[in-house]
């Protein structure tokens, strides 16, 4: 029977490598036209959600939304979301309709087909330089002020101790969305290190489940106050936690 789960876990890791290709390769000519223009982005959001809808459906995830609030289509969202798989990225985009760009490492660049587009259409930021993570503030205003939303992990990676069920928030999403005065949306996903984690060897096929908290307004808090920054970070972080606490 071990052999058996061993046999399947390595195949479907690879299927789930080989599906993130195949819808991209497919779309190739529409993607390569969508990234031609700033201005043409939505465009590219579209194909980018029916990517991740591919992905998940093929790898035998299903999704299931709970919406704590309503999601304003004219609205510019900061979307945060605990961060434990690699699937966060494809279920972000399958559940949120909003235009959004994600802000995210450099290093996913590096991965090949998937990477070129990444680097094109993300905000990219290098944690090890402070001029890169001013320039993000610059891009992220020019993106807002294009009627577009900002998504961002908080966490700023995986923690590599699967146990921690949520790790330490970074400020950046917090000064961001306070800087430019757009409402924070939380979700929470559920299932995600269950259904797919950064072990090789685990996962399995099933529901993934979303809950869309309240969103958080950030006109109470200025950009230049450090604890305003924490209190609403601390405060954001502790809703997804009570959260995934009560699932």
């Amino acid at each position: 029977m071990k052999i058996l789960k061993i046999t399947f876990w390595i195949l479907w890791r690879i299927w789930f490598y080989i599906m993130m290709a195949v819808p991209i390769i497919l779309m190739l000519p529409f993607l390569l036209v969508s990234i031609l223009k700033e201005k043409w982005y939505p465009f590219f959001f579209v194909l980018a959600r029916i990517w991740a809808k591919s992905i998940l459906f093929t790898c035998g995830f299903y999704h299931r939304v709970q919406s704590q609030t309503q999601i304003n289509p004219h609205q510019s969202y900061m979307f945060v979301a605990n961060h434990t798989s690699m699937t966060d990225i494809m279920l972000m985009l399958a559940v949120v309709r909003n235009p959004f760009v994600f802000v995210g490492k450099k290093e996913l660049a590096k991965i090949p087909l998937f990477g070129f587009f990444y680097k094109r259409t993300c905000i990219l930021v290098d944690r090890s330089s402070s001029k890169s993570r001013m320039e993000v503030f610059n891009r992220a205003q020019k993106r807002l002020n294009q009627g577009l939303s900002i998504c961002i992990f908080p966490e700023g990676g995986v923690p590599a101790d699967e146990s921690i069920v949520l790790d330490q928030f970074k400020d950046g999403a917090f000064r961001l969305a306070i800087e430019h005065q757009i409402p924070i949306l939380p979700l929470v996903f559920h299932d995600n290190k269950k259904r797919f984690s950064y072990t090789f060897l685990s996962g399995s096929t099933g529901r993934m489940r979303v809950t869309i908290l309240p969103e958080v307004s950030t006109k109470p808090f200025s950009a230049e106050d450090k604890q305003d920054i924490k209190v609403l970070r601390e405060q954001v972080r502790e809703q997804i936690l009570a959260e995934l606490n009560r699932a």
